[in-house]
């Protein structure tokens, strides 16, 4: 039972596998809660209390985490903040010294599709690079961002607005790039085509 609850908690804080800490993977998954109510029939899971999972350099908190089964076995997983609170996750990048942290109100990742989303007062941060928003989607198998700004209410305030701050790469940083690449592209008419064929 222990290993199941482990199994789908995880489907929440896997939502960046791409650029995870790999070794994390092998490392046990310690479930702290002040209460673990387990539904096997409607295949539900719910945490309350001062919810912590960490698991390796992964360490995720919220007030409260639901996790869903469906039919196909892929998990769906929605963490609360308590109010005024944001439900946290950092875990560490693979190869690197920096860490992948993310914040918001209520965070939902589903297994299936890879995408995590952060609602309310979001924000994820990698290395130095960060994004805002009122809402964050995050594809894990492509590494794709969007960030939204959320509605203002007071019709004289200032619009809300998206933020993203990147970093500039240093020398050392940046992947090597690709023998070609980034060279200028020649275009040029076959020689042993005939149209009139």
């Amino acid at each position: 039972m222990i290993i199941r609850i482990a199994t789908l908690a995880l489907a929440i804080i896997a939502s960046q596998p791409a650029i995870a800490e790999k070794a994390d993977r092998d490392k046990p998954m310690l479930l702290e809660a002040s209460r673990i109510s387990i539904d096997d029939a409607k295949k539900i899971q719910i945490l309350e209390g001062d919810v912590v999972i960490t698991k390796g350099t992964l360490i995720l908190k919220a007030e409260r985490i639901i996790i869903s089964e469906d039919q196909y076995g892929f998990q769906k997983g929605t963490a609360f903040a308590a109010p005024g609170s944001k439900a946290t996750f950092r875990q560490k990048r693979e190869g690197r010294e920096d860490y992948v942290e993310g914040e918001a109100e209520r965070i939902e990742y589903n297994s299936n599709s890879e995408v995590a989303e952060l609602f309310h007062r979001a924000r994820v941060r990698s290395g130095e690079d960060e994004v805002k928003g009122d809402y964050i989607w995050y594809d894990a198998v492509s590494e794709k961002f969007l960030a939204s700004a959320g509605e203002t209410r007071d019709p004289k305030a200032a619009p809300a607005r998206a933020r993203a701050i990147i970093q500039p790469r240093t020398k050392g940083s940046e992947a090597a790039r690709p023998e070609g690449r980034g060279e200028r592209l020649e275009l040029r008419g076959s020689s042993t085509i005939n149209p009139l064929d």
